[in-house]
């Protein structure tokens, strides 16, 4: 994580205090496969999911309940199968803990919480998928159109993290300058040449 978990502890509380009520779901992105599963693109975290989580883990979902404070890191933890491959990967409770999460679970239980939420006619903010395994996703969930995900993107939610993001913290005005200056020495670099 590039900051402390007080840092994104902060970023979520204050996000909750400007959406004011219903759920907020922020879905982390999943691997995407060029010809088969297991050869994917390099991966690439979602930016507002890792605003405020600083987590770069593949299929994750942040769940905050803007009226009781709650707080929920879903995933799957990696299986035997998958650590063949992967290596050690920490569980999915260990991440939230990592960035002040108290609530973990299964990556299952977002559509529970998100099928509770609607019978209780509460408001389910998202943002405006990009992605078409998330706009699939939030159709089964919220029982729309996929090509009507981004019509029902939540403008609260939108505003709250145009409204956040515009503006940069000291810490992060101050790792903007430090990649400025990585990318200054690649520039100016001297050229490599063969000795050959």
């Amino acid at each position: 994580m590039l900051f402390d978990a007080k840092t994104y502890a902060s970023r979520r509380a204050e996000l909750r205090e400007k959406v004011g009520s219903g759920l907020i779901i922020l879905l982390g992105n999943n691997n995407a496969p060029c010809n088969y599963p297991a050869n994917g693109y390099t991966f690439r975290q979602d930016s507002s999911f890792l605003y405020f989580t600083g987590q770069d883990r593949d299929s994750l979902a942040l769940v905050i309940d803007a009226d009781s404070g709650s707080e929920w890191l879903l995933g799957d933890d990696i299986d035997i199968e998958d650590i063949i491959w992967t290596g050690f990967v920490p569980s999915v409770a260990d991440l939230a803990a990592e960035c002040g999460i108290a609530l973990s679970a299964p990556f299952g239980k977002l559509s529970d919480m998100v099928s509770e939420a609607l019978k209780a006619g509460r408001k389910i903010h998202f943002l405006p998928p990009y992605r078409h395994d998330h706009m699939i996703l939030l159709s089964d969930m919220m029982g729309i159109h996929p090509l009507k995900t981004r019509d029902a993107a939540s403008v609260e939610l939108i505003k709250a993290v145009v409204s956040m993001r515009s503006i940069k913290s000291n810490a992060e005005i101050a790792e903007i300058e430090r990649a400025m200056a990585i990318g200054y020495q690649m520039h100016t670099a001297p050229k490599y040449r063969s000795t050959a």
